[in-house]
Formats: C-alpha cells, sequence, structure tokens
C-alpha cells in the first residue's frame, strides 16, 4: 500500500520538479569540495581550524557563536566520496573544543533522504529563516542548552554526498557509515568521544536512530559514548500501525476533520473494527498486539503491500507529488461527467447514508485505507479542507490545524533557490561541496525492498540501560501518540500517560510519563515538527528531558512500597485523545483567517463522545469560538463554599500551579466544556496577555482567547 501519497503539503512548482529529477535514473555522484587550508594530515584537532566557519554569511546580522561544518568521510572501502556534511555549534565560547564531560547531541532529519539542515534553519537551530525571507537569531535552538551537530545523512543527502553507486542498501549500512564517520569526528573534537552523546531526531529518523544505536552495540570500541537518544513522531513500527491504526485517535482528536459528524466517526470506527484495527491499550498490556494486516480495496490508486515491506517518505515533496497526482485523477473520475449541482447531491447522499454505506462489511473502494478515506473526506466534504478540491486537495498531514492553501511564502524555497545556501560565499564559509546543490530532500535510491523490519530498539537499549525518550506533536496526524512495545521486560507502560508538564512560559504543555527507563512526551500544539510549530515546548522538553533529568512523570516507589508518580496524576489525561486546538487556518498565508464551529456542534459532540465511548472528553484548550460562563453558572460555583475563582495573568500562574495540578472538576463544569472529577480549591482564569478582568465578567468578553487551568490553591 503506497501510503505516502495520501496528502499534499506545500511549494508545487519546487517540489514536482525537485522529485521529477530525483527518482528516476543512476543517481548524480558528487564528492566533497577542497578548500584552502586543508591539512594534509589524518583527522586530529589540527582540521579544527580548516571547518571553523569564520567568514561572515549573508544576512546574519548577529554574533554567531563559533560553529564548525564541512563534509567529513564515513570510511566505506571504495568510496572515498561517501561523506556526511555536519554543522556545530558551541553552546558557550570554547565549550566544543575544550575537556569536558558536560553532554553533547546530535540531530537528524528523516526522510529518508532529508537533509538535516531543514532542522537547523527551521526547527532548532541557532539559524532561522522567516516567512519574509530574512534571517533571524532563534532564542529557542538547541544549541543553548548543550553542544549540538546537524548532520546530513544518509550519504548523498543534502550537502552529504555520494558516488553513483555509493548509496546505502539498507539501514545497517547507514548505520555503518555513521559510526564511520563519528570515528573521524572525534578526531577533530577528540573530548566528543567520552562526553554522553544524546542522540536526537525526528519521523524517519525512528528509523535510522534504532539502527545506528545497533551498529553501536554490535561494536567493541564504539567511537562515542551514547547515553541517549530521543526520537519526535518517528517511525518506530509498520504502516498499519502508525498511519492506519490511529485514524479514529486522529478524529477524536480534531473531529473538525468530519466536521463534528457522529454519523461519520461511527463508520470509521465500524470500519476500524472490520479491518481488526480497533486494539485497546492496557496498562502493562497482558501480550503483544496482533501483526496488523492490510486489506485493499478497488481504488485503483491505491495498492496494498505488507507491513513488512513498507516504508513512507516523510517529506513535503514525496506527498506533494503523488496526491496532486492522485487527488486530481481521483476527482476527475468522480466529477467529470458531473455538473456542480450534482455533485453537491452526490455528496450529500454520501454523508446521509455514510453509517450503513459499508452494511458491516470492509468498504470495497478504500478497503483498510481508512487514512486516505479521511483525507477524502476532510477535501471532498469538510470546511475549510474543501476550499482546496478545486485546486487538487490540500491537506497539510503534519499539521491538521493549518490549511491554509496557499502557504505563506516560505523560506525552504528561498534557501534552495536565494542566497541562502546557494550562495557561492556561503558555500565556501561552511565548506559545502560545489558539486551539488543542496536540497531540501531526495527521493533516496535505497538499494533494497524494504523488507528488514525494525532492530528492534526496546530490548537493545533497554539491556544496556540507555534512556529513551519518544515524544510526539498532539497535531501530528501521521504518527501515533504512543508505539506499546515490550521493554524491561513488560509490554508497554504500567500506568495511563496522564501527568501535565508545562513549557517556560508556564503554559500547560501536554502530557509525560516516564518508567524503566522509557520517557513520552505529547506536546500540546504542536505539529511533526515539534521545534517549528511550538519553539517554546519544544526548548522546554530538550532541555528538562532529553539533557536534564526532570523527574515530572516518573513512576517511583516509597520506602513502604506504595507506588507514586512525580507530579501526580490527572484522571482525565488518561483517555489517550487530547483535544486538539478549536481554530482551523484557513485562506492563504498571507490573508489568514481562523474557522470555528458553533459552540452548540462543539458540545453535542462532546455529550456524544463522553456516552458512546465511556469516556470524557479531554479538552485542554476551548474548542468553540463563542462560548462564555452563564450568570447562572458563575451563581452556581458560590453554592460550593470550597470552591473560589481567581483572574490572574500568565506571569502569576507559577503562584498557583505545582506537581498537584488537576483539571476542571464538579461545579467548573459548567462554565467550559470539560468532564472530569477532581474536586477543586481553586479555579484559575489565566489571560494570554498581562491585563486583569473583573471576577464579575470572568473574562467572558476575553473567553475565546482565554486558557482556563483549574489547579488546587495551596497559598
Amino acid at each position: 500500500m503506497d501510503f505516502k501519497s495520501c496528502a499534499a503539503i506545500l511549494f508545487p512548482a519546487f517540489a514536482l520538479s525537485l522529485f521529477a529529477s530525483a527518482q528516476f535514473g543512476t543517481p548524480p555522484s558528487s564528492w566533497p569540495q577542497v578548500y584552502p587550508g586543508m591539512p594534509n594530515s589524518d583527522y586530529s584537532p589540527e582540521w579544527q581550524a580548516y571547518f571553523q566557519v569564520t567568514e561572515n554569511l549573508p544576512n546574519v546580522t548577529w554574533p554567531l557563536g563559533r560553529n564548525w561544518a564541512g563534509n567529513i568521510p564515513v570510511q566505506r572501502q571504495g568510496h572515498p566520496n561517501d561523506t556526511l556534511f555536519f554543522w556545530a555549534f558551541e553552546t558557550s565560547n570554547g565549550s566544543l573544543t575544550a575537556q569536558s564531560d558536560e553532554p553533547w547531541g546530535i540531530w537528524l532529519n528523516g526522510g529518508p533522504g532529508s537533509s538535516s539542515l531543514v532542522g537547523l534553519l527551521f526547527e532548532n537551530g541557532p539559524i532561522q529563516v522567516s516567512n519574509d525571507y530574512s534571517l533571524f537569531e532563534n532564542q529557542y535552538a538547541w544549541s543553548t542548552i548543550a553542544d549540538y551537530v546537524w548532520i546530513d545523512q544518509p550519504v548523498g543527502a543534502g550537502f552529504s554526498t555520494a558516488d553513483s553507486n555509493g548509496y546505502i542498501f539498507d539501514e545497517d549500512q547507514m548505520a555503518t557509515d555513521f559510526m564511520g564517520f563519528l570515528e573521524n569526528l572525534v578526531k577533530v573534537f577528540p573530548s566528543l568521544a567520552r562526553r554522553p552523546l544524546h542522540l536526537t531526531g525526528e519521523s524517519y529518523a525512528g528509523m535510522y536512530i534504532p539502527y545506528i544505536t545497533k551498529a553501536y552495540f554490535e561494536m567493541e570500541n564504539p567511537p562515542v559514548n551514547l547515553a541517549r537518544i530521543a526520537i519526535g513522531d518517528g517511525t518506530v513500527a509498520s504502516g498499519e500501525t502508525f498511519e492506519l491504526l490511529p485514524v479514529v485517535s486522529v478524529l477524536e482528536t480534531y473531529p473538525q476533520i468530519i466536521g463534528y459528524d457522529t454519523d461519520v466517526l461511527e463508520y470509521f470506527r465500524e470500519q476500524t473494527a472490520l479491518c481488526g484495527y480497533d486494539l485497546t491499550l492496557q496498562y502493562p498490556q497482558p501480550s503483544p498486539f496482533p501483526t496488523l494486516t492490510f486489506t485493499s480495496g478497488n481504488n485503483p490508486l491505491s495498492s496494498g503491500e505488507s507491513s513488512g515491506k513498507y516504508k513512507a517518505k516523510f517529506t513535503k515533496q514525496a506527498f506533494l507529488l503523488e496526491a496532486q497526482e492522485r487527488f486530481a485523477t481521483k476527482l476527475t473520475k468522480r466529477d467529470g461527467a458531473l455538473s456542480k449541482r450534482e455533485r453537491i447531491r452526490a455528496r450529500d447522499v454520501w454523508k446521509r447514508n455514510v453509517a450503513g454505506r459499508a452494511n458491516g462489511t470492509i468498504d470495497s473502494w478504500y478497503g483498510c485505507d481508512l487514512y486516505d478515506e479521511m483525507l477524502d473526506y476532510a477535501i471532498n466534504f469538510t470546511f475549510p479542507w474543501s476550499l482546496s478540491k478545486s485546486s487538487g486537495g490540500m491537506f497539510d498531514v503534519y499539521n491538521i490545524p493549518d490549511a491554509l492553501n496557499p502557504e505563506a511564502p516560505n523560506g525552504w524555497i528561498w534557501i534552495h533557490t536565494e542566497s541562502l545556501l546557494p550562495d557561492e560565499q556561503t558555500r565556501a564559509a561552511i565548506h559545502a561541496p560545489t558539486s551539488k546543490d543542496w536540497q531540501e530532500s531526495i527521493y533516496y535510491p535505497f538499494g533494497n525492498n524494504y523488507s528488514n523490519g525494525d532492530p528492534n530498539l526496546a530490548t537493545n537499549a533497554t539491556a544496556k540501560n540507555m534512556s529513551i525518550i519518544i515524544f510526539s506533536g498532539n497535531d501530528d496526524s501521521l504518527i501515533p501518540h504512543l508505539v506499546n512495545t515490550t521493554f524491561g521486560g513488560i509490554q508497554g507502560f504500567s500506568r495511563k500517560p496522564e501527568t501535565p508538564w508545562y513549557n517556560d512560559a508556564g503554559e500547560f504543555a501536554g502530557i509525560v510519563h516516564q518508567e524503566r527507563g522509557w520517557t513520552y512526551a505529547l506536546v500540546l500544539h504542536a505539529g511533526h515538527l515539534v521545534g517549528y510549530t511550538n519553539p517554546v515546548s519544544a526548548l522546554t522538553l530538550a532541555r528538562e528531558f532529553f539533557f536534564g533529568n526532570n523527574q515530572t512523570g516518573l513512576v517511583t516507589y516509597t520506602r513502604a512500597g506504595a507506588l507514586t508518580v512525580v507530579g501526580g496524576e490527572v484522571s482525565s489525561l488518561g483517555n489517550e485523545i487530547m483535544s486538539g486546538q478549536a481554530g482551523i487556518y484557513y485562506g492563504s498565508g498571507t490573508t489568514a483567517s481562523t474557522y470555528f464551529f458553533p459552540t452548540a456542534t462543539v458540545e453535542a459532540w462532546d455529550a456524544y463522545v463522553a456516552t458512546a465511548t465511556g469516556r470524557p472528553v479531554a479538552v485542554h484548550a476551548n474548542r468553540a469560538s463563542s462560548a462564555s460562563p452563564t450568570n447562572s453558572a458563575i451563581n452556581g460555583l458560590h453554592e460550593h463554599s470550597f470552591t473560589r475563582i481567581r483572574i490572574v495573568t500568565r506571569s502569576q500562574i507559577s503562584k498557583y500551579i505545582g506537581h498537584d495540578t488537576s483539571f476542571a472538576a464538579g461545579p467548573c463544569r459548567n462554565l467550559v466544556p470539560y468532564s472530569v472529577n477532581i474536586n477543586l480549591a481553586v479555579c484559575v482564569c489565566v489571560l494570554p496577555v498581562e491585563q486583569e478582568c473583573r471576577i464579575g465578567d470572568f473574562c467572558q468578553e476575553l473567553f475565546p482567547l482565554v486558557q482556563l487551568v483549574f489547579a488546587h490553591w495551596n497559598m
């Protein structure tokens, strides 16, 4: 099944030209550039001066800390031109080259075939590109936490080079290349061999990192001290598991996709059950999940393959290329002979009959391609995604609430076509190759049939007492929020993840859970690219959990043997669904609007889901546009002597929020569409800006912008 063809994202002309030239024929050869001053000796600290970026970069108008960049060979026999490109930034003056025991980090983007410079320039690096093509200093750069190295890999990706017959055959070869590169890197920066390495990445790095970890464990004398690994929105399971199984969860997180239509929800639930994807998480899981299979339908644009042979190409360009072709063909077939009025009639009939259209059987057209069917539904029937139908259909699978079409002018194109990376001054400064042009992503020419599967990250890492962090953006539709795997001899976690964590701005940032050497974090208001969509929370997460020892969410036992969870547990967060934001952005990138569904529609959905599933809806951002508390609701609060109301600003929130935070409850439930069962000592209304409002008003006029946080109050 070709899942990667499901959706379209950004940059049509750029993506089409890039992939048209990259998918066919013999891969191109490329080689590193020799710049003046290159030492003639083997790699050693002498090379630091050569790799150091000393020339000014175009449009970088602020003091940029010391950094180094260039290509280093992977030491694969017979392929001297197979190199990886790195760009390293130190966290303080002298920190990268000095003798130290401080941890350092590596960042890898996925693809496969995507450049990690995308992460550096758009997510977590010190140089950022804005939508108006200007550069600015990123105050949320992860290099503010530790010395950090962004690496283009495998060979041939980004500014990394490869012989035409030197591209990797599979991930095992990728890992061997990576270790060969690290052996040379630590000769240049010797302290990195001893310092704890925290290997981090996202998306298809969920395949890269486990194989790198496997290669590390297989080496008698590995070149580095790998201490922790962190994978964000990673492809760490089969295609059925990370894309098809979670469809109902995606719809419950963002019911806007189906217009809050409960009949459509029940249809997808039925199809999920018929396909065998209705698995229930237990804590701990009594036995491994069964192997999921895919049943194809009659849709000629969707073909099934066994999960063991599937690898998604997680690049915006790959999605765009095939999605445009797919939706154009599909819409032509369905709508070519129909007038506008007939198309509307056909749509309404489909929606009216959705509950029974499969009649207890797997849908004949889609089969078990539930993800594609979900996207088709949104583009054909749900505002604002339906606005893109006439142009071939657009759905940002990486960031659900972003329905802008077209997007704002984006720096990705500028980096590739304008003045940063292609600029000769920049190339020379960062010692980049001149034998190739930088590309955000290529359709990577693997030499295998994708049949190797994953190398059992859980068993390998856990047995070696290596810390593992899995994090996910709540607004990402592609990757499930939690992969239930066996580690430490137990299947999955022993308790539900339901501990809140907060970012540096004092905002509720999501859920975190830690046990047996594994950390799981769900990030609110973040998409597939967590560092790009929510840089504040991403930096907090990296500092506190990737590089720090924050114990929030940690399962521990007292001396008496009683189980406790650091930071407490909030039952409403343990429902496996954390509702997304209320507004969906639409229009063009430069004239964006926000669409909110009516309050009554949202409330009806919440009531239905709570009844149909037996679990309350955990809402952490107001989902309706005009919800406001009534006088009766406010008066009802005073009937409970134990309840008080406080209106505070963001800067004051730390006074009221502690580790024992609990969300909306009892007498407060009529104020907002929350539903949990905690008795509260105080209701705290947090304003989004530094301003106050009278308790009697209870922020009514500002309510759509207000984040409500309910907590135990200890003065």
